[in-house]
């Protein structure tokens, strides 16, 4: 059984619940994203992970072995946190060979590897600088090598862009992706970004109150959301509250088509996503009326922020699509894709029909 298994694993500060009982797996050499809003227990999962917090249930498990009990500088993780902790009085290259110095490397050996990590990520010269002289996305990638020194089974990342500037977040997201998959090794990053989570992994676990909400490939999460939480949290989304009848869902008395299985006369949230939405001048099933309000030009995508009767609608096109050429003040209809709407139930939850 390879990779990282957690079972069960919760966590209790006195009467409150930071993480739910969780399963979660994490496949080997696989790069995951724990995603959500401040506060939902991502970095408190991850400090489990690491051994740096007790789990108040359940049990960790690293191909097959249970390290729940093994304290963190024994299980040969790596770890970057938001501040780097780097050592301003050492060289870059001392900081990177710290790690190996402590644990008995002789000092030639660990200066070469510490030279080799920093090629490694594109610090190469940089060695007998000091951290005082490197930008911010350099001592990031000083922070990241010197993680790798030790060659760990695990990297874990605590929002490690979440200092630096939107234009090198970027790069740097690109690099670090890169990078995991040139070494292969099994990567855990929190973050609250979910440009970054879709940008970097290959799944993604979105966490909300102590709760994972839904684990999946970033397309799976993006297209196919469990949830309204997931929905509104991945990217942008419509919502419009309803209820069920027998010909379709009522939606302030507008009746939509959609794909539903809830026992009618339940309450429930439909979602459609601002590019699955269309602009039409002829009125049809799933059309409504609509005026534009505002019109958004992002470059190679616009928005139009519509006034319907089933509330404020966002129409998104990329560039090129062939989008009606309107502007605010404009009359159109709004097209709504059966196939594109997603159903939730209402909070506290609908039954499903048999």
């Amino acid at each position: 059984m390879s990779g990282l298994h957690l079972k069960g694993i919760s966590k209790s500060f006195g009467g409150t619940r930071a993480v739910e009982p969780t399963d979660l797996t994490f496949a080997e050499g696989e790069l995951t994203a724990l995603l959500g809003p401040s506060g939902c227990g991502k970095t408190t999962l991850l400090r489990m992970i690491a051994g740096l917090e007790a789990p108040s249930t359940g049990s960790i498990l690293l191909s097959g072995r249970n390290i729940t009990e093994l304290p963190a500088h024994k299980r040969k993780f790596g770890m970057v946190f938001q501040s780097f902790a780097l050592f301003p009085h050492l060289t870059v290259r001392d900081n990177v060979a710290y790690s190996l110095a402590i644990s008995g490397t002789p000092r030639g050996d660990a200066a070469r590897k510490a030279d080799e990590l920093l090629d490694l990520v594109q610090l190469g010269g940089f060695g007998d600088r000091r951290i005082g002289e490197l930008s911010g996305g350099q001592r990031q990638r000083v922070a990241i090598a010197r993680a790798l020194a030790q060659e760990p089974d695990v990297f874990l990342l605590d929002e490690p862009m979440s200092a630096l500037d939107a234009k090198l977040r970027e790069e740097m997201q690109v690099e670090l992706r890169l990078l995991q998959q040139r070494l292969g090794i099994t990567t855990i990053v929190v973050t609250h970004d979910q440009r970054e989570a879709m940008t970097m992994a290959d799944s993604i676990v979105v966490m909300s109150n102590g709760r994972v909400e839904q684990m999946g490939s970033p397309q799976d999460i993006y297209h196919r959301p469990e949830n309204a939480f997931v929905a509104d949290f991945i990217g942008k989304a419509n919502f419009f509250d309803g209820i069920v009848r027998s010909d379709g869902i009522d939606v302030g008395g507008a009746m939509l088509t959609a794909p539903a299985e809830y026992l009618k006369g339940s309450p429930v949230r439909v979602a459609i996503r601002p590019e699955r939405a269309c602009l039409d001048t002829e009125p049809g099933p799933n059309r409504v009326a609509a005026n534009v309000t505002f019109v958004r030009d992002l470059g190679p995508v616009r928005e139009y922020h519509l006034k319907t009767d089933l509330g404020p609608v966002i129409v998104e096109y990329a560039l090129g699509e062939g989008e009606l050429a309107l502007k605010a003040g404009d009359t159109c209809e709004v097209r709504l894709p059966p196939d594109a709407l997603h159903v939730f139930p209402a909070d506290p939850p609908a039954m499903a029909a048999e």
